[in-house]
């Protein structure tokens, strides 16, 4: 069945974003999305939070994993109205045993997994002069190492129905070099070698994998923590499309390359970043 250009269930009828610049405007349908297996690592708040509201309003069975227990809780009571409500696995994902384990239990609940969104992140600042192989390891643990076991580990589900999508999460920080951010870029970096890595390993199978760079999208926490008044008139100032970016900007093209729709599209790398670089 070919998708279709149809508003999504209510749960998504209107953007997110404050900003008044954007008009409401209803996500996409993917019927191919309706009952399919999806995983999204660091699924509790920010853009993954997000995934998991869309995902699940596509119909699809959602398993997420996050570290955040409260948060994770709340976003399955907020749900549980959905056709399929999401299933939340709490578990350290730089654990990679932990990682499998909690895996297992989203198989378990939503069947074979044929997507896999590689999300999970932390951009915490890092002066180079506190930087120990302790951090770094941490630091790359956290932004790279997860996305290849979770990738390794779902793999056998996307080979036997020989259909898949991949999609891992890199950043633009790489490209615009900010200071305080050595090991996140470099991390960062290496999900675009993993990415062309693995969909040259997994193509023959018909498994799609492409990276999806955010710029600085709007969440609570980027809010919160690094957002400044001279920050904000800066990162306008040096994108084409003069708004601020949020969570529902990067959704949109990720519900696209996890459909159907995008069956042609592998080995790629997808800016949303305002036209910033």
């Amino acid at each position: 069945m070919e998708d279709e250009w149809l508003p999504a269930p209510a749960i998504n009828m209107a953007a997110r974003s404050p900003d008044s610049t954007m008009s409401p405007t209803p996500f996409a349908r993917y019927p191919s999305l309706v009952d399919r297996g999806v995983l999204i690592t660091g699924g509790a708040t920010g853009i993954g939070a997000t995934l998991v509201e869309e995902f699940s309003a596509q119909d699809a069975r959602v398993g997420f994993i996050d570290i955040d227990r409260s948060s994770g809780d709340a976003l399955v009571a907020k749900l549980a109205g959905a056709k399929h409500p999401p299933l939340f696995a709490a578990a350290d994902l730089t654990d990679i045993a932990a990682l499998d384990a909690a895996i297992a239990a989203v198989r378990a609940r939503v069947g074979a997994i044929t997507v896999l969104i590689n999300n999970a992140a932390n951009d915490q600042r890092h002066a180079i002069d506190t930087v120990t192989s302790a951090s770094w390891d941490a630091t790359v643990a956290v932004n790279l190492k997860h996305q290849f076991f979770a990738a390794q580990a779902v793999y056998p589900d996307m080979k036997a129905a020989q259909n898949g999508a991949i999609v891992n999460f890199g950043s633009s920080a790489w490209m615009v070099g900010d200071r305080n951010l050595t090991i996140y870029s470099t991390a960062k970096a290496g999900v675009l070698g993993l990415t062309r890595s693995l969909a040259r390993e997994f193509g023959t199978d018909n498994i799609r994998v492409n990276c999806v760079v955010p710029g600085w999208i709007m969440t609570q926490r980027q809010i919160e923590l690094w957002l400044t008044p001279e920050g904000e008139k800066n990162l306008i100032q040096s994108q084409c499309i003069k708004r601020k970016l949020y969570p529902d900007d990067v959704a949109r093209l990720v519900l696209f390359l996890a459909s159907d729709d995008s069956s042609g599209c592998t080995n790629q790398s997808y800016i949303i970043d305002g036209g910033r670089n």
